[in-house]
């Protein structure tokens, strides 16, 4: 099954580069590129209409031509592109969540149409990263141009969720045929006021550390031979902290949805949330794809 890379478009600044970001994904995967574009029905928008008369309605021509005149341009700036085009009579976020069944990888911008400047992740781009059946790519920020040398940089923790991450982080880095950083990010040294606590948890720390980065990259090296893999362990506040403060240098961050900390009601845990809110970078979410 040639599963598409699918990017949510609506004509916006933030689904344009998120578009451009696709492009570049669909290529690197040798898969076609879907562009959707998912419209709600008029009951949604709070405009009074004929009770007796409530239909599906109809594509907006507006918005068809905008989606063409989209694909045409990514066709013509990535040669060997196929790009395929899709309106839907349902709202954005629950259209790419739908779609996300029979998808390699979603993308989604941090804002649409509907979100407000000072938010730094619309309702949309997270309703998606929560809820999708596949990797979710959650370009931001928009303004950056599309990294191209930078590690990908993957959070470890010990989780089955961290090497599910891994997994798709090490994928990551061999297609774009750079290094994989994997990031441990253990208490900071000031957490513990006694100092025989903080040379304990010290130790205990940098044990911790050289396990989980030692079982991640042996677990790398074995499906990717050739892939120069870092470890990286570092100190902060919290986990979500460190990632972002490491984003800085990175093309890609990929987080697993939950880690050890996480509670099991959640789709997706407070450190994701915090990095796709906050990273410096693209962060790939790693939802596992749908058995087939």
């Amino acid at each position: 099954m040639n599963r598409p890379v699918v990017v949510g478009v609506d004509g916006s600044p933030s689904s344009l580069v998120a578009a451009e970001h696709a492009a570049r994904a669909a290529l690197l995967r040798s898969r076609p590129l879907l562009l959707v574009h998912g419209y709600l029905h008029p009951l949604g928008y709070g405009v009074p209409i004929n009770p007796y008369d409530v239909g599906v309605p109809v594509p907006s021509e507006e918005a068809q031509r905008m989606l063409e005149r989209t694909a045409a341009d990514l066709a013509e700036r990535w040669p060997g592109l196929v790009v395929e085009v899709r309106q839907v009579a349902g709202g954005p976020g629950i259209t790419m969540v739908e779609e996300s069944r029979r998808a390699e990888l979603v993308v989604v911008g941090s804002r649409g149409l509907g979100g407000f400047a000072g938010l730094l992740l619309g309702s949309v781009g997270a309703q998606v990263a929560a809820h999708a059946h596949c990797p979710v790519l959650v370009v931001r920020p928009d303004a950056q141009p599309i990294p191209m040398g930078g590690p990908v940089l993957v959070g470890v923790d010990g989780s089955e969720s961290s090497r599910l991450a891994v997994g798709y982080g090490a994928d990551e880095a061999a297609l774009r045929d750079v290094p994989l950083v994997l990031v441990h990010v253990g208490p900071s040294e000031g957490d513990r006021a006694v100092p025989e606590e903080a040379e304990e948890s010290q130790a205990a720390y940098q044990a911790e550390a050289v396990r989980l980065l030692a079982d991640a990259s042996a677990a790398v090296r074995a499906a990717h031979p050739g892939l120069v893999v870092r470890e990286h362990p570092v100190r902060a506040a919290g986990a979500a902290q460190g990632l972002i403060e490491a984003s800085g240098t990175a093309s890609l961050l990929v987080v697993g949805t939950r880690g050890r900390a996480g509670f099991t009601g959640l789709l997706l845990g407070s450190v994701s949330q915090a990095a796709i809110g906050h990273a410096h970078c693209p962060v790939l979410v790693a939802h596992p794809h749908p058995v087939s």
